[in-house]
């Protein structure tokens, strides 16, 4: 699947809404949004929930990390596990 990555946590309210909104409209069906962001996006759940989005969010740390995507037989949990795995790669800081 192709991922769109968004590191939102250094961006300020409402930003990272905004930017999530716009990626999601490009989703399709073999896409997938990965979020960064130090705080739990509970406006961005709400939207996936009412848009019947499939999405999955995991605190580790002090960090979420929020995938979603239209495609509702995709399974969420490996694609974090994998993302999380690349992400701690990098150096952010």
């Amino acid at each position: 699947m192709n991922r769109y990555f968004l590191d939102a946590r250094d961006m300020q309210h409402p930003y990272p809404l905004e930017r999530a909104i716009a990626i999601l409209r490009e989703l399709d069906s073999s896409s997938y949004l990965y979020m960064l962001h130090r705080k739990y996006p509970t406006p961005l759940i709400a939207l996936a929930n009412e848009h019947n989005l499939n999405h999955k969010s995991l605190q580790i740390a002090k960090e979420w990390h929020i995938l979603i995507t239209p495609n509702q037989n995709v399974k969420l949990e490996e694609y974090i596990k994998e993302d999380i795995c690349l992400d701690n790669s990098k150096d952010y800081h």
